[in-house]
């Protein structure tokens, strides 16, 4: 690394761990497709580059103490990829939730891990996997880690909205309880989950992709211009700082 590097990425460290860290931060991580491109690689190899990338910065937000990360994996979308690529990216997420479930960062930082979204849509070898990781980490609460794959932020609206309209129906809650709270209720997931500090979308993009969109509705979104496989250290830093520079004022 170059010194000069380590040097800024250290100041920058010290600055952030001056003040507060957010508590739910949420990465959109793009661009996984495109470095495997400009490498000349297969685009499943973008992911896989992208999977080890995903596990650093999961590192970087237990440093800080953050105590929500929500990443986007897959979303309802991407089911439109040929089968090939859909193969490779399930394979993928196989074996790093499976990884996730030896690794001993999660269990020492007791962070429970869950996958948000349709996860009926998902093949049985994956769905299974699943089930294993949210049951081994199911007893912790000190961290979340929330992987959305097959997720859809307008189709989740939609799931809560449903359940809220069954309690109505069968008399449970009347029309004029209906609030905020309830609606968050219904969401995928809970503890935070229902409100991000800063979304973080890497590769260049400036758009919310149909991600969280109620959870993102008071939120900082950063968008930054290299790919995910390429996401630095110090990007991650500046990212918060800016949240950090918005909440303490501008004098950070």
């Amino acid at each position: 690394m170059n010194p000069v590097y380590k040097l800024y990425e250290l100041k920058l460290l010290r600055e952030v761990k001056s003040y507060p860290p957010p508590r739910h931060v949420a990465f959109i991580m793009d661009g996984n497709r495109r470095f495997a491109k400009r490498l000349g690689l297969p685009p499943h190899m973008g992911h896989v580059f992208g999977s080890r990338k995903a596990e650093e910065v999961l590192k970087w937000c237990l440093e800080l103490k953050i105590k929500t990360v929500t990443a986007y994996a897959f979303s309802t979308e991407n089911f439109r990829r040929s089968e090939e690529e859909k193969r490779n990216l399930f394979k993928l997420m196989e074996k790093q939730l499976r990884r996730l479930i030896e690794d001993k960062r999660i269990h020492k930082n007791r962070v429970r891990v869950r996958v948000v979204g349709k996860k009926e849509l998902l093949p049985e070898k994956v769905q299974r996997v699943v089930e294993e990781l949210e049951r081994v980490t199911e007893s912790y609460g000190k961290h979340f880690l929330n992987i959305a794959i097959a997720y859809g932020g307008r189709q989740e609206i939609m799931d809560a909205v449903k359940r809220v309209l069954k309690m109505v129906e069968n008399g449970v809650v009347k029309p004029d309880d209906i609030d905020y709270g309830l609606i968050e209720r219904f969401l995928y997931s809970d503890n935070g989950y229902e409100s991000v500090d800063i979304l973080i979308r890497t590769g260049g993009e400036q758009r919310l992709s149909n991600f969280l969109p109620w959870q993102t509705a008071n939120s900082l979104a950063y968008f930054c211009d290299v790919c995910w496989p390429e996401f630095r250290k110090i990007d991650f830093l500046r990212a918060v700082r800016m949240w950090q520079r918005r909440v303490f004022g501008q004098h950070l």
